[in-house]
């Protein structure tokens, strides 16, 4: 048993790194536990570990007398005389006996050996669990192992890091054995041992890309202010530069977009907008909300209410498909943003659109109808407007605001 033992904890030194004296004192109480079992809880002894050697040392201290009344604390004089005592001792003195393992019978060994493995096991755990608690927000990179109900099992270092569906990007599928980074999110004490959380999708995850990406973000030159996301779809990542000389979007997004498309890559192709960050409450949220071009912007500080005026024709840039554009910009810029769309004036329109592009959504009916009426293109028909079409009398009241609002949502999507 004691090479058994000597080589699981010299395994344990050299790949968990473990404190040698933590694991001899582990040894010394385990074995203490041993001895006490035999010779009852006032035994006197010393277990000794040679950590160098890997050699394991038990010695029993007894006294000596006349008449043994407890053999567990003294031991008679012609015992130790039998013994060889080459020591001369006598009647009264302490006898140190190193004790054999044999001896302490194989239910007892076998005791020693499962409360040893007990421990090594919870020491392991405690090692997992201080180790991931230090690099909490912190980047891993481990292979995909398993999957279980949409979770994904990852192993880093030969520990298990738990990736939840919550914290996958969407529509992401990653292979068994492929390589993938995240960052470490949690780290639960489990029953079964610690669980390592990991994320993907964690507003950190695409901080953390960034200083990997942009030196001057490491080296603090330039400030990350705020990061709003909507993971494998779209984010928005506000930044200031501490240096005049430096151009923060421009270094961000690097020589011919470099740097921030390696970033885009690594995120299922998330579109990643940079935009500078400004103190000014209005300048901000309008640069939160480009591409789209604002008109005007009011501002309520105390309620962080925001309302922006727009020409209809920016109502897809402002929005966004789903919305994403302008719930990102709330939460990058905090502010609750109203939007209020303003009609663009129909001679401010450039570019006209023939009629005949139009005539599968018009339908062949109400477009010949249109033709028929000299209206051969969409801003025609547009500049006519409802009292205008209404002298037409095939063309009923809520036909001819549905071909209006038809040819206007066109122009609006240009």
């Amino acid at each position: 048993m004691s090479s058994e033992i000597v080589e699981s904890f010299a395994q344990m030194v050299r790949e968990k790194g473990i404190d040698k004296d933590h694991l001899a004192g582990i040894i010394e109480e385990i074995f203490g536990i041993l001895v006490k079992k035999k010779y009852g809880e006032e035994a006197k002894y010393q277990v000794i570990f040679n950590t160098d050697k890997g050699e394991v040392e038990i010695l029993l201290s007894r006294e000596i007398v006349d008449t043994v009344v407890d053999p567990n604390l003294q031991i008679s004089i012609e015992d130790v005389e039998a013994t060889g005592n080459e020591d001369e001792l006598e009647v009264g003195d302490e006898y140190v006996e190193k004790l054999r393992l044999i001896s302490f019978g194989r239910r007892l060994v076998n005791f020693a050996k499962q409360n040893l493995n007990q421990r090594i096991r919870e020491l392991e755990k405690e090692i997992v669990f201080k180790e991931y608690r230090d690099i909490v927000g912190e980047i891993v990179i481990g292979d995909v192992y398993q999957f279980n109900k949409g979770t994904i099992l990852v192993n880093h270092n030969k520990n298990e890091l738990v990736l939840p569906k919550e914290e996958q990007i969407p529509n992401e599928r990653p292979k068994k054995g492929e390589t993938i980074r995240a960052i470490v999110k949690e780290v639960r004490k489990g029953k079964k041992g610690p669980e390592v959380v990991i994320s993907r999708a964690d507003n950190q995850f695409l901080k953390k890309l960034f200083e990997i990406e942009v030196p001057e973000i490491y080296d603090g030159i330039i400030d990350i202010k705020g990061i709003a996301r909507k993971p494998g779809e779209r984010a928005k990542i506000a930044v200031e530069s501490q240096d005049k000389r430096i151009d923060a979007v421009g270094a961000c997004v690097g020589m011919k977009g470099v740097r921030v498309t390696a970033i885009v890559r690594e995120l299922n192709n998330e579109n990643i907008d940079v935009i500078n960050y400004s103190e000014d409450p209005k300048i901000f949220i309008q640069k939160a909300l480009a591409p789209g071009k604002i008109k005007k912007i009011d501002v309520d500080l105390k309620t962080r209410k925001a309302t922006i005026y727009a020409d209809s024709d920016q109502a897809a840039l402002i929005v966004g498909r789903g919305g994403v554009n302008i719930h990102l910009a709330m939460a990058l810029t905090g502010y609750d943003i109203e939007f209020i769309r303003e009609e663009k004036p129909i001679e401010e329109y450039e570019e006209d659109i023939e009629l005949i592009d139009f005539r599968e959504e018009l339908g062949e009916q109400v477009y010949q109808v249109l033709i028929d009426n000299r209206y051969d293109s969409a801003l025609e028909v547009l500049r006519a407007g409802k009292v205008k079409l209404m002298e037409i009398d095939e063309l009923s009241e809520a036909e001819i605001d549905r071909i209006l609002t038809l040819l206007k949502e066109e122009f609006e999507e240009e």
